[in-house]
């Protein structure tokens, strides 16, 4: 319990849970991202918290992710506040407990990392500006991407046409963009969501597009297809001036036009 105690009376290890909290599955790189925390000083505040078993760890491919473990907390709740709170402790727990059994059982979400020889400024105004995202990805983003504006995947054809249309959940420009991502019928109540992380380091940036909350097979082989192409062409346009000499989603032609072809007038 000592353990604990010192984890917590750090502000700046007490931000880190508060992240947690809020999203849990981070990497280093997304916790440091809004605390404005150096990566050592953060890898310091986390190893003395996994140490107080407040966080855990688990690895999705190479990322390395820091889950929240509220268990000591619960443990100081029920030893010093209230004894007569404990059967509404335990039915928490036990929930809990239920809730982390099946997240267990559900897709893990679709995570593509590309490395590119360009300014973490560059790469965000790359994923920002209309008129860039229309050379690279056939479509123009349109967005003030401000948190809770609306953003739009428009065709380039001058018809138009917004074959996704969403909200812009967060953005911490030129590190974080988050934002709903309703490409297909089956996600009209419940979009997904996508992530865009980037990690400068010296001449480089490690971009990360991370895809969670894709509910059918149909989806995932949608992204699995369309990230890939779209963060190939972003990368030779920042590192070489100009796209690929063909549009790579061109090898998955069907594909594309299926999930374009919904949003065509009758």
């Amino acid at each position: 319990m000592d353990a604990v105690f010192r984890a917590l009376a750090d502000p700046s290890r007490r931000s880190l849970l508060d992240r947690l909290r809020e999203r849990d599955g981070q990497t280093l790189g997304e916790l440091c991202g809004s605390l404005a925390m150096a990566r050592q000083s953060a890898s310091q505040h986390l190893a003395l918290l996994q140490a107080a078993n407040l966080i855990s760890t688990t690895w999705h491919g190479r990322q390395k992710l820091h889950h929240l473990n509220p268990v000591p907390l619960h443990e100081m709740q029920e030893r010093w506040i209230d004894t007569f709170e404990r059967p509404r402790l335990r039915a928490l727990s036990a929930i809990r407990h239920s809730a982390e059994e099946r997240a267990m059982t559900e897709r893990p979400a679709y995570v593509y990392v590309t490395y590119i020889r360009a300014s973490a400024e560059q790469v965000w105004q790359a994923l920002t500006d209309a008129d860039l995202t229309a050379r690279y990805w056939g479509h123009r983003n349109e967005s003030d991407w401000t948190a809770g504006s609306t953003w739009r995947h428009v065709r380039t054809d001058g018809s138009g046409i917004s074959d996704v249309t969403g909200t812009v959940v967060e953005a911490v420009a030129p590190e974080r963009l988050v934002m709903t991502f309703p490409g297909s019928e089956d996600q009209l109540e419940k979009p997904s969501q996508v992530t865009f992380t980037v990690e400068p380091h010296h001449d480089i940036v490690r971009l990360t597009v991370r895809h969670d909350g894709l509910p059918t097979e149909a989806d995932v082989e949608a992204i699995s297809a369309g990230w890939p192409a779209v963060m190939a062409n972003l990368k030779s346009l920042l590192e070489t001036g100009d796209v690929l000499p063909q549009a790579p989603w061109e090898m998955h032609a069907q594909l594309r036009e299926a999930q374009m072809a919904r949003n065509d007038p009758a």
